[in-house]
């Protein structure tokens, strides 16, 4: 049985309105969007930060010189490798990125800043995983229209407030950033996707066990591709030691349902975070001519029976506040995510699959779940 479709005969009304408010949002980030100035580094001087993350990464962006950590829209053939220690102000909220005053410098005493950074090749990453700690690195894999400096800052941000002990680990793809490119973005994820599949076997090899990945939006429908092929490659045993959670995944449902009847039932149920009142994706929807799993209805039986027998846990997270008014990105607030995931009424063993609705007003879910807040553990 595949994930039951949904009516597409929306209102020109209703498209028209979450076209504009993802446009609004989308034309005014621009206006202040960060360069690549930002990933400059700054000396700290006397300075000394209270919190500064320790972060990698792999691209498919080419440099924009050799030697140096600043990264184009051009694609690569081989990935690229880094690593950043990113500090984080004291007056950082939940959810946000201080971003530095356009035309400045960032100062570490108000703004996120890399006061170190260093070029890797892949055997310096993978001893970095290896060797950093216990607990299981997690690989962030970001989503449509982010610049190289927002996923990495992102990541950060993801990390400072989850309180992850994993070693954080950022696959950015080359987004070209620029809301009219969807089309083009989505060539670049699936160009992506070999690179991201290489990498979780690496890592899971090198670790001798678990890799958790957490993606958003497009990033879900890369990493899908990339566990794909994993199978198609034979590599069981690398499937089997990831654990994947997909925050608002921008694929179309039957693509969904064709994924998953090629990669099968992973050891750990995919986690997939939902929201039926996704304007972003609605507009998503629209454009590719086709629902999207971020979307889908958990309380509809239909979705529960399909998301059993493909073994994926399903959540609707829609209780959470948004925090901007595309209601995409709620995953930014994940200390809230944390919180109310790690409730005992919302803890139970790994290996449940089905739909489930997260209230957050009374921090439990509607059946027992857990594989959130081992991922976004506080």
């Amino acid at each position: 049985m595949r994930f039951p479709t949904v009516d597409l005969s929306q209102t020109s009304r209703r498209l028209l309105v979450a076209f504009s408010l993802v446009s609004a949002v989308g034309l005014t980030s621009c206006a202040g969007r960060p360069g690549p100035e930002t990933l400059g580094t700054v000396a700290l001087n006397d300075y000394q930060p209270s919190r500064v993350e320790t972060l990698y990464s792999v691209t498919t962006r080419d440099r924009a010189e050799p030697g140096t950590n600043v990264f184009t829209t051009t694609r690569t053939r081989e990935p690229n490798y880094a690593s950043f220690d990113i500090s984080i102000p004291p007056n950082h909220k939940p959810a946000n990125i201080e971003w530095p005053k356009p035309g400045r410098k960032p100062d570490p005493k108000t703004d996120f800043a890399v006061v170190s950074q260093s070029v890797l090749d892949r055997a310096a990453l993978l001893q970095a995983v290896r060797t950093q700690d216990k607990a299981p690195p997690v690989v962030f894999v970001h989503g449509y229209n982010y610049n190289f400096q927002e996923s990495l800052f992102r990541l950060a941000q993801l990390k400072t407030d989850s309180n992850l002990d994993g070693t954080p680990v950022l696959f950015s793809w080359p987004s070209l950033a620029a809301l009219p490119a969807y089309v083009a973005d989505k060539e670049s994820a699936t160009y992506s996707r070999d690179a991201l599949a290489n990498l979780l076997s690496d890592m899971t090899r090198a670790r001798n066990g678990q890799v958790d990945v957490f993606a958003h939006s497009m990033g879900g429908w890369l990493t899908m591709e990339a566990l794909r092929q994993l199978r198609l490659e034979g590599k069981g045993d690398v499937l089997n030691r990831l654990r994947v959670i997909m925050a608002a995944p921008d694929i179309d449902e039957g693509v969904f349902t064709a994924q998953l009847d090629v990669i099968g039932r992973m050891r750990t149920p995919i986690t997939v975070l939902v929201a039926p009142d996704d304007r972003a994706l609605q507009v998503s929807s629209f454009l590719g001519a086709g629902n999207r799993v971020g979307a889908l209805d958990a309380r509809n039986p239909e979705v529960a029976e399909a998301a059993k027998r493909h073994g994926v846990a399903i959540i609707d997270i829609s209780s959470l506040e948004p925090t901007d008014v595309t209601n995409h990105n709620r995953f930014f607030d994940v200390k809230q995510l944390a919180t109310t995931l790690s409730k005992p009424a919302a803890a139970a063993t790994i290996g449940d699959a089905g739909a489930f609705v997260l209230d957050a007003a009374a921090q439990t879910v509607s059946s027992p779940f857990s594989l959130a807040a081992r991922v976004l553990r506080r």
